[in-house]
């Protein structure tokens, strides 16, 4: 299962987005109805005060969309705690430790995240994954990295 970072669903958002479009292969890859990950419930200011506050509509609804997907998890004392210990361990500020503790605390395999400078790979608890990382549907690559049929 995977958890998301707000950053990787914004880039998402953004049409055409050589980064999105790979976050969104990993929501197109999941039946509709069906859940495509996991994140903090503190995905929903996150991602929706920007586009909301300047009127972006259509933003909005791509956003909100995506959100229904992900099984969005309340900060409860156990994540809390944790994501001070992560939070210290890693020098995250609030919301980053908050995102991290929430993957780790219900088992993610990986947390997708753009933000290389607080989520390097050498965190320990979880697979850091990033979008350039993730399979692009758009580009299959040299011939030589495609998979055969």
């Amino acid at each position: 299962m995977d958890a998301f970072d707000a950053d990787a669903i914004i880039y998402a958002a953004e049409p055409g987005h050589p980064l999105g479009r790979r976050v969104i292969a990993l929501f197109e890859s999941v039946a509709h109805g069906d859940s495509a990950g996991v994140g903090s419930v503190l995905l929903v200011p996150e991602v929706l005060i920007r586009p909301q506050h300047v009127g972006a509509r259509d933003e909005v609804a791509v956003l909100s969309a995506m959100l229904a997907r992900l099984e969005l998890i309340s900060v409860d004392a156990v994540v809390a705690h944790l994501a001070a210990t992560l939070g210290a361990a890693y020098g995250l500020r609030a919301p980053d430790a908050v995102h991290l503790a929430t993957a780790v605390a219900v088992g993610a395999d990986r947390f997708v995240t753009s933000n290389r400078r607080d989520f390097p790979r050498s965190i320990a608890e979880i697979a850091i994954t990033y979008p350039d990382d993730l399979d692009d549907l758009d580009d299959p690559g040299p011939p030589a990295q495609r998979s055969q049929p």
